[in-house]
């Protein structure tokens, strides 16, 4: 039986006691570590990571998270080194935010990480930081799961206020802008009273806060942020909330259930597209739909269902799929495996693709010497695929170009006939939720769709400084 630690980390939000209550329910933990009033973060995720766990997996819950879905059967199934769980976020959709199951090795190497001076990534995200730098030495990634949890729903509203002011700070990447104006865009189309005021903390720190503002402004501004929340309300003459009891908590999550029903139609889907094609923007795009794919798995068990040609992935107990070139070589294997099976083809312009490729493969090389078991399986893998899906361990351009046209090729053929089975995407070029959604059957969402690893069309190019790798 899998043991399981609870950290719950509260500041004071209005749900901090009913989404306590929730997390034991629905996490059964073997022990529990408890961070009140820890400010500023990094001080909570020092002492997060300098606890000593006597369970297998930690899971982290913020104090504005509502569990609403029994995690105990995954838990004792999951040994993924990271699982970044998707959530119902009350201002910005479906997203992975607020709850992190972590495994104990790499919550022990996150202590021994030695937190990067003046580095605004860990300035803005600690946690995040020291667990990816983490992650990295051990050879290990992250993967996602969608949950029935709430996020940032039933909030104070001062703290909405200040946790917009740190989101605008947040997301000054033109990825992550785009996302943040989409989302101040519907706002601006209500008129819900939370994100007027979200809005409001957004308008504060875009107009207070320079764009190249240094580290230490920015931890004295975000030190800042939870004080000046109730000012600036009363400023704007908007009235605080009253406490929050279980059965106002009870009555909203029934509510929410009914307007966004659990999917109830299961079936796997692959992402067939070779890498640089848009495959961790398809992952994303499909798991905030509630589909739970892992892009490029990395672990043992995955390495033996590959060399030994069976394809019996484990964690397709677990999750919906598999993306990038884990399952590209093999769909009519997984086809024939999983006759219910859909499958996604992601395509790119070929000159623009060779490029990508290009690019990603410098400083990657597979027989680098591992730092780690992890680090190990992971190069493992890595040769293993780069042979089996391009026939060379190194990048060729046109050794690329031509895997690249049998492979579209070979997918189109098997498939042929079968428009129900087979979804072509041209991510790069502009394909997004309207042929995704109609293909799965699955609700657009009122989010944009996800560009990630620089994969934009042409539009996006034009109306940022990313370039095309």
């Amino acid at each position: 039986m899998t043991k399981v630690a609870l950290v719950f980390r509260t500041i004071g939000e209005r749900t901090s006691e009913r989404a306590l209550e929730l997390a034991r329910e629905h996490i059964r933990p073997d022990e529990e570590l408890v961070l009140s009033d820890c400010r500023p973060f990094t001080e909570a995720v020092a002492r997060m990571v300098a606890h000593e766990y006597a369970s297998d997996l930690v899971v982290a819950v913020d104090a504005d998270c509502l569990i609403l879905e029994d995690l105990r059967p995954f838990l004792e199934a999951d040994d993924r080194p990271y699982v970044d769980c998707y959530v119902f976020d009350r201002f910005r959709g479906r997203l992975h935010c607020g709850v992190h199951i972590t495994r104990a090795d790499v919550m022990r190497k996150m202590r021994d990480v030695v937190p990067p001076e003046l580095d605004p990534a860990y300035v803005l995200r600690p946690e995040s930081r020291l667990r990816k730098l983490a992650l990295n030495a051990l050879g290990e990634i992250k993967c996602f799961k969608g949950f029935h949890i709430l996020h940032d729903h039933l909030q104070w509203r001062r703290d909405v206020w200040a946790k917009y002011a740190l989101r605008e700070l947040r997301s000054r990447t033109p990825e992550q802008r785009r996302r943040l104006d989409a989302a101040v865009e519907r706002w601006a189309e209500t008129d819900d009273l939370e994100l007027r005021v979200a809005f409001e903390g957004v308008r504060w720190a875009r107009r207070e806060v320079p764009e190249d503002a240094p580290p230490n402004v920015l931890s004295e501004v975000i030190a800042s942020l939870p004080a000046r929340g109730a000012g600036e309300l009363a400023a704007l003459g908007i009235e605080e909330l009253p406490e929050l009891s279980r059965a106002e908590v009870d009555a909203y999550a029934r509510a929410h259930a009914e307007r966004h029903p659990p999917r109830t139609e299961r079936y796997p889907v692959f992402g067939l597209g070779l890498s640089r094609t848009g495959t961790r923007s398809l992952t994303s795009a499909l798991h905030t739909i509630g589909i739970d794919a892992i892009h490029y798995p990395v672990d043992e068990d995955t390495f033996r269902a590959l060399e030994t040609g069976t394809l019996d992935f484990r964690f397709m107990g677990a999750f919906d799929g598999i993306t990038d070139i884990t399952a590209a070589p093999y769909y009519a294997q997984l086809d024939r495996r999983y006759p219910d099976a859909k499958f996604i083809l992601t395509v790119r312009e070929e000159e623009a693709w060779l490029r990508s490729c290009h690019n990603h493969w410098l400083g990657r090389d597979p027989f680098e010497v591992p730092t780690s078991p992890g680090r190990d399986t992971h190069l493992r893998i890595r040769r293993f695929l780069r042979a089996a899906v391009y026939g060379t361990y190194r990048f060729e351009p046109e050794r690329f170009r031509w895997v690249y046209r049998e492979h579209v090729d070979a997918v189109r053929r098997h498939f042929a006939g079968r428009p129900d089975k087979l979804l072509v995407m041209d991510i790069a070029g502009g394909d997004g939720w309207e042929p995704l959604c109609a293909f799965l059957g699955r609700p657009v969402p009122q989010q944009v769709f996800p560009h990630k690893g620089g994969v934009l069309s042409q539009r996006m190019l034009a109306e940022t400084d990313d370039a095309d790798d």
